[in-house]
């Protein structure tokens, strides 16, 4: 299961180091795309292939299901690890992200985010002040 915080610098080739502790989730690939709040979504095969499944049985009669559908599965990527555990993320991808140096990769159990590390602050920044009225609506909802 990932979870976590692990900071990195970006290369000069746009790489980063897996953390170790991801290495048993993701193996030697996983799949890249555009995420939400300006981060990236990096998901295990297995993982990806459930997101998948899902993204086939959305309403392709909905517009908004349409643009989703479009703008998610346009932006991902498969990306392999080398044997230093290094992946690269694409150029489009890093722009996306605002992605220049420094970065930080978190762990959502299943997934995981990895956010340039000033839009990561950013966000941490403006949403910690909810932290608790969102546990609260976490709890209304079965967490």
């Amino acid at each position: 299961m990932m979870m976590g915080e692990y900071s990195h610098t970006l290369d000069d080739k746009g790489r980063i180091v897996l953390p170790s502790r991801f290495r048993e989730d993701f193996h030697d690939r996983l799949v890249m795309t555009k995420g939400f709040d300006g981060c990236l979504l990096l998901y295990p095969l297995p993982e990806w292939e459930k997101m998948v499944q899902k993204i086939q049985a959305l309403p392709m009669t909905d517009p908004n299901a349409r643009a989703f559908v479009r703008l998610f599965m346009a932006g991902a990527q498969e990306v392999e690890l080398d044997r230093q555990y290094r992946m690269t993320v694409p150029p489009r991808l890093r722009e996306y992200a605002g992605m220049e140096k420094e970065v930080v990769l978190i762990g959502l159990t299943t997934r995981a985010e990895l956010w340039a590390a000033e839009r990561w602050a950013s966000y941490q920044a403006s949403t910690e002040a909810g932290y608790e009225a969102m546990a609260e609506k976490m709890a209304e909802l079965g967490l």
